[in-house]
């Protein structure tokens, strides 16, 4: 196993620290790789190919280079770049998994939301 994983995560501070100390624990690894966007399920699901390419060769940089096994996608509470009912974030979560399963990495990808109480929730597993 290796000693990273990577999370997809908004750039949202408040975010940052309930999902590294999530991770850390679920996965017993001691660095998470941040990859930050402004609401990026949303990204995921209605950038431009040049913001999802962006997303994409981070990503692959954290699997290549630290060896991540791990990939989450999170979305949050009170998110000022994807500003949608929880329900909407669930289903962008969702079918943000789909989109990072279908880049061919032998990883494990996760969706995460965090909620109003800045608790992590497990939308995928």
């Amino acid at each position: 196993m290796s000693d990273f994983a990577t999370a997809i995560n908004c750039m949202d501070g408040r975010v940052q620290l309930p999902v590294i100390e999530w991770m850390k624990e679920k996965f017993s690894v001691p660095y998470i790789d941040m990859i930050t966007e402004a609401g990026p399920n949303k990204l995921l699901l209605e950038g431009t190919e040049q913001e999802i390419q962006s997303v994409k060769s981070r990503v692959r940089v954290s699997y290549e280079a630290h060896g991540s096994e791990i990939i989450t996608i999170v979305g949050h509470h009170g998110c000022a770049g994807n500003p949608v009912s929880k329900e909407e974030k669930w289903t962008q979560i969702k079918k943000s998994v789909e989109i990072i399963n279908s880049w061919g990495l032998s990883v494990k990808v996760l969706g995460l939301y965090v909620n109003e109480n800045w608790e992590v929730e497990t939308v995928t597993e």
